[in-house]
């Protein structure tokens, strides 16, 4: 009987594969909301780390998953020195430093320099410049740039004269400042001011079949498109944006301008290539030049227009810049859609953006 029992195979008792764990999906993501919910451990490396560890993955068969820091501690394993799994993640650390060096800047006179910020947050400043991209979507010397004329909108509202409005922003001189004067303010610093006096802006209201369709020029270009379902709405709205410029009512000459754009509504196909007169923000400005890159019929993610800029953390920026663009189908905010594809709000209904998207998807 024992010789018989000796002869028999040993029975091997099957281990669940940790790659059958939903878990371990979120270790091949590096899906950073998963930290702090379970750690894992790598048999071959003896260390553990944090779900978002940006790592090589390891081989599942020498992976553990653990349901706490403690487990983890457990298996011997020293903690993973790139994901620090004992205390404040990478990113954070990194935030954190993005945040003091913009209180710097906010805080100078004077825009300090790469290398000052960068020791200041005690990091190398080709890896400073990287981490600050990353995390704002700017480089820090657009920050300073945006910051600056920041300062300075709210210098001329508040009634502080040109010059003095000028040297409070950082601008060492007025010859630098009048250089780039039209593209932080769109228009000279003293027109802004005064609310856009002296400012000529035309502009019609034509009728479409998803309501009134408002089209307003400056010299430069246009610089407003709005829809809505009351024309005479969209009117006032035009008078808030622009209180103290002339408004010139449609002509003849603009008659074709305002068709242009109905057209594009009703037929997505031919296309709206129109001169523009963008204002906004350095950020927002590449939100939208992000979204013109858009081809008709296609939809992306706020997610997917964060990474595009090279911003894969400033999502919800992203999603404020859409909601601040006011030149509707030039600037196609609609095909902006939810991770799961779902419609988000838009400024015009989300009604006329499923019905854009609808027509767009037919082409």
């Amino acid at each position: 009987m024992t010789t018989i029992l000796q002869s028999l195979p040993a029975r091997r008792v099957s281990r669940p594969s940790v790659a059958d764990d939903p878990r371990w999906t979120r270790v091949v993501t590096r899906d950073r909301s998963a930290d702090g919910q379970f750690w894992y451990s790598v048999a071959t490396t003896g260390i553990y780390c944090r779900p978002s560890c940006p790592s090589r993955t390891a081989n599942p068969k020498n992976v553990a998953l653990h349901d706490t820091i403690d487990s983890a501690r457990a298996t011997g394993f020293r903690p993973c020195r790139r994901c620090n799994p004992e205390g404040h993640s990478l990113e954070c650390e990194n935030a954190a430093r993005v945040a003091q060096a913009c209180r710097i800047i906010e805080e100078s006179d004077e825009e300090p320099s790469l290398e000052e910020l960068a020791e200041a947050v005690s990091r190398s400043p080709s890896y400073f410049h990287r981490m600050f991209k990353a995390s704002v979507g700017l480089t820090p010397k657009a920050y300073a740039a945006g910051h600056r004329a920041k300062k300075l909108r709210a210098g001329l509202e508040t009634g502080t004269s040109v010059t003095e409005a000028i040297y409070d922003a950082g601008f060492n001189s007025s010859g630098r400042f009048y250089e780039k004067s039209n593209g932080m303010l769109g228009m000279t610093p003293t027109r802004y001011r005064e609310g856009g006096t002296n400012e000529d802006i035309r502009f019609a209201v034509g009728q479409s079949s998803l309501g009134a369709v408002l089209v307003a020029s400056s010299a430069k270009g246009v610089a407003s498109i709005l829809l809505g379902d009351d024309p005479d709405a969209l009117v006032r709205d035009l008078q808030d944006r622009f209180p103290k410029a002339r408004l010139i009512g449609m002509d003849r000459e603009y008659e074709a301008l305002i068709a242009q754009v109905c057209g594009f509504v009703e037929n997505p196909g031919i296309g709206l290539d129109l001169p523009l007169d963008v204002r906004g923000t350095a950020f927002q400005c590449r939100v939208w030049q992000a979204l013109q890159e858009i081809p008709v019929g296609a939809r992306l993610s706020y997610q997917q227009i964060a990474r595009r800029i090279g911003a894969p953390s400033a999502t919800r920026a992203v999603a404020g810049a859409c909601a601040a663009n006011n030149l509707a189908l030039a600037i196609p905010c609609h095909r902006v859609v939810r991770n799961d594809g779902s419609l988000s709000g838009y400024a015009w209904g989300v009604e006329r953006k499923r019905a854009l998207l609808d027509r767009e998807a037919s082409l």
